[in-house]
Formats: C-alpha cells, sequence, structure tokens
C-alpha cells in the first residue's frame, strides 16, 4: 500500500512565498521594460539631429579621404573614425539612435556666390554690415565677409584648443561664427579639412552653443583673416 507525501504547513507558505517571488520579479521586469524611454532620432529630436549631422560630417570627410588618398589619408582617417566613435557614445548618452547620420543643409556643398544686385537697387547695406558685432568667449568685436550663407555649424567631437576644420578654407584661415539664436560668437583658426563649411571642435562649440544643444540652425559664418 503506497503512502502519499504530504507537505507540512511551513513548506506549503515557502513554496507560495516563492511562486510569488518569481511572479513578482517577472512582472517587474515587464514593468521596467515597459517604462523604458523611446529611442530619439533627428526627425524628432534636435539634440539628435546634431549629433547625426556631426557623424555624417566626419563621414564625408572620410569618404573624400578614400576617394582621393594622400600620404596623410590614413592617419586622417583613423582620427575621424575615433571621433565617431564618440559622437556614438554621446547619441547612447542622449538617448538617440546610435549611428544615425545625417547631412546638414549645404554640408558638404561650397556655397555659391550671390548675385549683386543691379546698382539701382542697392538700397541697403549688405545685411553682415547692418548686423551687431556679437561679443563671445574668444569672438570679439571682429567682423569679415560673410561666407557660406545659410549653412548649419554643428561640431567634430575633437578635442584641444579652440578650431575649426572646414572643406572651403585652407589651414590658418581665420572664421568668426556667430550663434544668432543667443548673439554668441567664437573666432578661431581653421586647422584642419571636413565635410562642411565651418565644422567647430568640442572647445569652440561649448563657445557658442545653446544648453542642450548640438546644432546651430541659424549660424553667422565670416571669413576675418
Amino acid at each position: 500500500m503506497s503512502r502519499r507525501r504530504t507537505l507540512s504547513p511551513k513548506k506549503k507558505l515557502a513554496l507560495l512565498v516563492s511562486a510569488a517571488a518569481v511572479a513578482g520579479g517577472g512582472a517587474f521586469v515587464m514593468a521596467t521594460t515597459s517604462n523604458a524611454a523611446p529611442v530619439q532620432n533627428a526627425s524628432n529630436s534636435t539634440v539628435c539631429q546634431g549629433l547625426a549631422t556631426a557623424l555624417g560630417n566626419n563621414q564625408t570627410f572620410i569618404d573624400g579621404q578614400r576617394a582621393n588618398p594622400d600620404a596623410q589619408s590614413q592617419a586622417r582617417i583613423a582620427n575621424r573614425d575615433a571621433v565617431i566613435a564618440q559622437i556614438k557614445v554621446q547619441q547612447a548618452a542622449s538617448n538617440c539612435k546610435v549611428g544615425e547620420s545625417a547631412q546638414g543643409p549645404q554640408a558638404a556643398q561650397p556655397a555659391k556666390p550671390a548675385k549683386p544686385a543691379p546698382a539701382q537697387q542697392q538700397t541697403t547695406a549688405p545685411a553682415q554690415q547692418t548686423t551687431p558685432p556679437a561679443q563671445g568667449a574668444g569672438g570679439g568685436a571682429a567682423t569679415g565677409r560673410q561666407v557660406c550663407a545659410g549653412s548649419t555649424v554643428t561640431l567634430s567631437g575633437e578635442g584641444g584648443a579652440p578650431a575649426a576644420s572646414s572643406n572651403q578654407f585652407p589651414a590658418g584661415t581665420k572664421l568668426k561664427v556667430t550663434n544668432l539664436d543667443n548673439n554668441k560668437s567664437t573666432t578661431v583658426q581653421v586647422t584642419s579639412v571636413s565635410g562642411s563649411c565651418a565644422l567647430l571642435n568640442n572647445a569652440a562649440f561649448e563657445q557658442v552653443r545653446e544648453p542642450g544643444k548640438f546644432l546651430i540652425r541659424r549660424a553667422l559664418i565670416e571669413k576675418v583673416g
């Protein structure tokens, strides 16, 4: 005759507690997953758009170096690969889609010179002469010839002292970049080439940026030296 094993009240209570803990843990995991913030992208976040543009500018530069290599191309590409890796870290930290790449308006296209108006129609001074000189860290009051009208400005992701890179101006050229949204400006020297008219490194971008933004939509770029 077989014996049926019965569980003591203490063992039954222990089993019930264990089952409740497992169920509760599963519910916690599901709740944590469901409450995770959705990943942003360039279409619905200014921060993500700025980072995507910065990544796109660096990729454009790398593509140009591979298409027309010279003795320094490998070193430049290695440097930009490191910059792209850092931008991806920033994308992840900002809850942006990691690896998203975009090009801003005229980011890799030379600016076309504006056609001068007929003499009889030139009744107003050029826009850059009517804009009051912006004061900012490293900016001073220097003004010059406006270039790359309509271009946005973002950061390259490079470290070091304030500087810029450009696909239009050689090393040594001085550019003044003014953020018209906060009237901050910086005057920096071009030290390398990039995929856009003016790409500021991290230190220069910090001097003119708005808090939490990685893209300057309304930028005044002037060649001052």
